[in-house]
């Protein structure tokens, strides 16, 4: 499969190109931003496509993170990825920003250690899950205030990853075992929201904004929950 990923909902702009038969990224290009993910977008995403040598018609699927994340910036990534996707008539996917942070950990986690993924949610609050060890769910998606997230701490000494791993890392109780890592990130590897772009099933998956709780701007209407996505591939 041929997969062109896509990501704006935290503080990066992010754009890849995975070719599955080839085991792995061909293009890739992310930066770092907190804002102005709109303006830089469409261009990071024409030069990531040029460097793979990929046309859009020959991709297989268009991936993009539906968040948690920023409000403005999740929204620029999934309509980029559905206009594309409706101009190609290729399915779109939808991978969460929690789920991308958590599994590369799970993937490479030789020891039996919890995985917390959490992404600072502000007013003292994050949204985080806890994963086992084996990638098995301990607590599923939720915001919560950091002092329950620290709760997580009865499953043994976690892995820390995510935009917020630092936070709950600087308030981790003292009578508990420490993280066994600590891993800050501002935003996902774009090549593992790209595998698990490729993973996921269209159905299961739709590429529309995750969201754990209202958002604190409301537009009048959410076109991109309501608008159809295209025909997944036969």
């Amino acid at each position: 499969m041929l997969i062109l990923a896509i990501d704006t909902a935290l503080d990066a702009c992010a754009a890849a190109v995975l070719d599955t038969s080839a085991g792995g990224v061909i293009a890739l290009e992310s930066q770092a931003m907190k804002r102005g993910h709109a303006e830089a977008l469409m261009p990071l995403i024409a030069r990531v496509m040029k460097a793979s040598g990929v046309a859009f018609a020959a991709l297989d699927r268009i991936a993009a993170t539906t968040g948690p994340g920023s409000f403005t910036g999740l929204r620029v990534g999934l309509s980029a990825a559905r206009g594309i996707a409706l101009a190609a008539g290729k399915p779109v996917v939808g991978v969460t920003t929690l789920t991308a942070f958590a599994a590369p950990v799970v993937s490479e986690n030789d020891e039996p250690h919890p995985v917390i993924a959490a992404i600072d949610a502000r007013h003292d609050h994050v949204y985080f899950q806890a994963l086992a060890g084996d990638g098995s769910s301990l607590i599923k998606p939720k915001v919560a205030p950091i002092a329950e997230a620290l709760d997580a701490a009865r499953f043994g000494a976690p892995y820390l990853v995510g935009n917020a791993a630092k936070i709950l890392a600087d308030r981790w109780p003292a009578d508990a075992p420490p993280p066994f890592k600590v891993d800050q990130q501002a935003a996902p590897d774009i090549a593992w929201v790209a595998w698990l772009g490729a993973a996921v099933n269209p159905e299961s998956s739709p590429a529309r904004p995750y969201y754990l709780r209202a958002p604190d701007a409301k537009p009048p209407k959410d076109p991109l929950s309501a608008a159809a996505q295209p025909p997944a591939s036969r």
